[in-house]
């Protein structure tokens, strides 16, 4: 079969990349190739964006190349792409009506909107496909520039709903904003003209602004699509426009960030608006006296915001030269990064390895070729302290994703396109919470924990290690559900900084060197602090040599061992060093998914590389009262096969914290909705019948109507929900899903005798039976199997002598034991327990009522044993 390709004209504007985007969602199979010659803004947003889009440049795609079909989009005009042949299937989707009459083998489906994306979305929308915000944004910026921001004549009321869905899906109209142009009147060009020749550029605390000043006597036209056209040309973070119209001056000024907040400075000059967009008439000033009164307030007024320190990665792995490009390949894949610093001996950056490098060369078959070949060459680097604005410059100067953070010629760490698209979720205008998250543990952590917990923020802060609370602990504490099980994490050595917490507190520890993890074991004061222990690690970082396998641990920053972790919302830690007490990490947008009641995962491989999680996610999600996010449930499903990669103990594991939970039901019914259980075995399903029973069991145990063996918690143990899950198999069932999960054996053997019980069932619902029988067809079970089968069975008569032999027969014993016998003259011998079996029988069918009627009877049969 051959290559399907999406195509569109060349010097594309933003509408034919994204409708490339849109028909490549509707059409996965296909491939959306990137024009040679897209314009500059489409350039400079797929620099920073490249990671998050599918498409493929036509230098990248294989040499031998057969193509079946070509979806060809906004445009009706088509470069006939290499591998197109005669019979290459056509299909042509375009918002303008069709111009010619097709070849054979053409196709065309279109109609009269303001733009072709709005004509795929659509469909899209229809048929419930998920988009992320970088595709929202990109498809928003398809249908802004076609209608002129939706006010060209051209604009039909589709696509105005098109653009406010993808404002709900979170489309980021800061970015359309940034990356539309506007044309101009030739009054507006000729102002224009005259404001580029006086424009300056000043930096104020890393912000960059950008002062224009012009005289334009009787000009009526509005000064802000100016402001517009000036501030795509700089990319500046505020913009200034101070034009002297004769009887006064006007201020146009905008922003693109809160720091530079042009509402408060236009007030200031007497007029108005708000942070990113504002106005002011100035009247009796002279054109000079107001830029030197603008530059003289903002100088006083514009403070740092996100610089990169703020949402930097800290720790990063550098590589050499003369490191192959097969070698750099292999740690690619180890690490999950997109690329590397190269630096020399003197550890100075000669340049940046990015994956796009490194996969050209190897289908090129040059895996033996050093890497200094294939980087993009320079001292490439910003410094913690620049603005988010100066990064950006960076990253589209020299068309790389990741940079490198220097300070004093030391490479602290690394910032990457993925940390500029995570401040789009930042809340604007958050007070500081330090104090609200202090407040939270000290009402959370019983007296003597918080005090060992303030012993340690004192103890973080000496040693100069950065100490966090991290993942269900942190989660639970913002939702204001009871959780001590605190996971603490070192940025530093944990096992030594475990020790020495150890000693005031007067404790013992357990180290694992080889993971960085230590535990202060508080024996015998379980009570005193609330919990029997407490864990230490080191940050580190996680990869997978395959998928299933247990991870490989190397040490790194709080960011990257946060990143190893399961979902966003078991991403958020809380700093405890007293410098920083009380500071809330969310690198991963955690907190928003706990207000929006989502489980996502922090990437697409995430459940090929441990399909438990899928497990997990069911789980909290049920336990919650949280829905999976979209893309999540459907990595879900596609990762279903690699659950029989996983070994039986991980997933038994995973079971039994199931089976833990409060209402069990809920998490394996959903599991079976997904399709997980019948991935375990065939035969496992939870049915609406196994969540009466599960219901049915704690109603037991709530009531006391039978003897139910629970754990610590209160709750069932986790055999007799398993037992309830299984009740239908049959015993060869039981046995393949022992070899699978590798039950244990007390559980087994449970397990064994409900299905031993299930045999025997008919003989227990006979209409007749003695006393005597019914606890010779009981005896051999536990208590907790004939609980599993009274819960389970449908025959009323077997529930009714199950009941009686627990209550009553399971009780009965002979009065007379073997001293008895022995003072009869007795040896101990086999004879004891058939004498005393008799006797029981007896006493069970009411043929014996007193000791005396006892001893006769032994008398009676022992005199029968002489006369034989």
């Amino acid at each position: 079969m051959g290559e399907q390709l999406i195509l569109t004209h060349e010097n594309t504007d933003f509408d034919g990349l994204a409708s490339q985007l849109a028909a490549w969602k509707l059409y996965p199979r296909a491939i959306p190739v990137l024009p040679r010659r897209p314009n500059r803004n489409l350039r400079d947003f797929l620099t920073l964006y490249w990671d998050e889009l599918p498409y493929v440049r036509y230098e990248d795609l294989p040499r031998r190349l057969e193509v079946e079909r070509i979806i060809l989009v906004d445009t009706q005009t088509l470069v006939t792409p290499k591998g197109m042949t005669e019979d290459t299937v056509v299909q042509i989707i375009d918002h303008h009506p069709l111009s010619r009459e097709l070849p054979a083998n053409w196709s065309y489906s279109g109609e009269e909107v303001g733009a072709t994306v709005t004509l795929l979305l659509e469909e899209i929308i229809e048929k419930g496909i998920v988009l992320t915000r970088v595709e929202a944004t990109l498809l928003a910026l398809g249908i802004y520039e076609d209608t002129g921001s939706l006010v060209y004549p051209t604009t039909t009321s589709r696509d105005l709903r098109c653009a406010a869905w993808l404002g709900e899906e979170g489309a980021n109209l800061s970015v359309v904003s940034d990356f539309l142009h506007h044309p101009l009147t030739e009054a507006q060009l000729a102002l224009y003209n005259d404001l580029l020749d006086s424009a300056e550029v000043i930096d104020f605390s890393g912000h960059t602004v950008v002062i224009a000043t012009a005289a334009a006597e009787g000009y009526v036209e509005e000064i802000s699509t100016l402001a517009h056209k000036i501030r795509d040309l700089y990319d500046p973070a505020g913009l200034f426009l101070l034009v002297n119209l004769g009887e006064h001056l006007q201020l146009v000024a905008r922003s693109t960030t809160d720091a530079v907040d042009v509402g408060h400075i236009a007030t200031h000059f007497g007029g108005g608006g708000h942070t990113r967009a504002a106005a002011a008439l100035i009247k009796d000033t002279s054109l000079d006296d107001a830029r030197k009164a603008l530059l003289e307030f903002l100088e006083r007024h514009i403070h740092p915001t996100a610089t990169v320190a703020q949402i930097m990665s800290y720790g990063v792995q550098t590589m050499k030269p003369n490191t192959t490009v097969d070698d750099a390949a292999e740690e690619m894949l180890r690490y999950g990064f997109e690329g590397f610093p190269i630096v020399n001996e003197r550890g100075e950056i000669l340049g940046i390895l990015t994956r796009r490098e490194i996969d050209r060369a190897r289908r090129l078959r040059l895996g033996n070729m050093p890497v200094s070949h294939y980087m993009t060459k320079g001292n490439i680097h910003v410094s913690p302290t620049d603005s988010v604005e100066q990064l950006q410059q960076v990253m589209t100067q020299h068309g790389v994703g990741q940079v490198p953070v220097v300070s004093e010629g030391e490479i602290l760490g690394v910032v990457t396109r993925t940390d500029l698209i995570k401040l789009w979720a930042a809340p604007p205008h958050r007070p500081p919470r330090r104090r609200e998250i202090a407040n939270k543990i000290e009402e959370a952590l019983p007296g003597p924990l918080l005090d060992v917990m303030q012993r340690a923020s004192q103890l973080a802060q000496e040693m100069g290690y950065p100490l966090y609370v991290v993942g269900g602990f942190v989660r639970d504490l913002l939702l204001g559900e009871p959780n001590l099980d605190m996971d603490l994490v070192v940025e530093g050595d944990a096992i030594r900084f475990a020790r020495r917490l150890a000693r005031h507190v007067g404790a013992r520890t357990r180290s694992h060197k080889r993971f960085g993890t230590a535990k202060i074991i508080l024996e015998g004061r379980e009570e005193e602090f609330g919990v029997p222990s407490l864990d230490f690690a080191s940050a580190r970082l996680e990869y997978y040599s395959h998928s299933a396998a247990l991870p490989e641990v190397e040490r790194s920053s709080i960011k990257a061992d946060l990143h190893r972790r399961d979902f966003t919302i078991n991403t958020l830690a809380i700093r405890l060093d007293s410098g920083h007490y009380g500071t809330l990490l969310d690198f991963y947008g955690g907190e928003q998914d706990l207000k929006d009641g989502l489980i996502r995962v922090l990437h697409s491989l995430s459940f090929i590389e441990d399909p438990t999680r899928i497990m997990r996610a069911a789980r909290f999600e049920q336990r919650l009262g949280f829905a999976l996010e979209p893309r999540t449930e459907e990595l879900i499903e596609n990762a279903l096969p690699m659950l029989s990669r996983v070994s039986g103990e991980r997933i038994r594991h995973e079971l039994y914290l199931i089976l833990e939970e409060q209402k069990p039901e809920r998490v394996l019914g959903r599991l079976d909705a997904l399709g997980v259980l019948s991935r375990i075995h065939p035969r496992l399903s939870c049915s609406k019948r196994t969540c009466g029973l599960f219901e049915g069991l704690r109603q037991a145990a709530a009531e006391g109507r039978w003897e139910v063996p629970t754990g610590e918690d209160g709750r069932p143990l986790p055999r007799l929900y398993l037992a309830l899950l299984i009740y239908d198999f049959r015993c060869e069932d039981l046995e393949a899903l022992a070899r699978r999960l590798k039950f244990f054996r007390q559980d087994m053997a449970v397990l064994h005798q409900v299905i031993d019980l299930q045999e025997r069932e008919e003989s227990l619902g006979q209409p007749e039976l003695s006393n005597q029988e019914i606890y010779t067809l009981l005896k051999q079970s536990s208590s907790e199997a004939r609980l599993v089968q009274w819960l389970a069975t449908g025959s009323e008569k077997v529930r009714q002598r199950l009941w009686h032999y627990e209550t009553q027969l399971r009780h009965v014993e002979p009065l007379v034991d073997g001293e008895y016998l022995k003072s009869l003259g007795l040896k101990p011998s086999p004879l004891f327990s058939r004498l005393l079996k008799s006797v029981r029988d007896a006493r069970l069918d009411g043929n014996v009522q007193t000791l005396e009627d006892e001893k006769a009877l032994i008398d009676r049969l022992l005199s029968e044993r002489e006369r034989t």
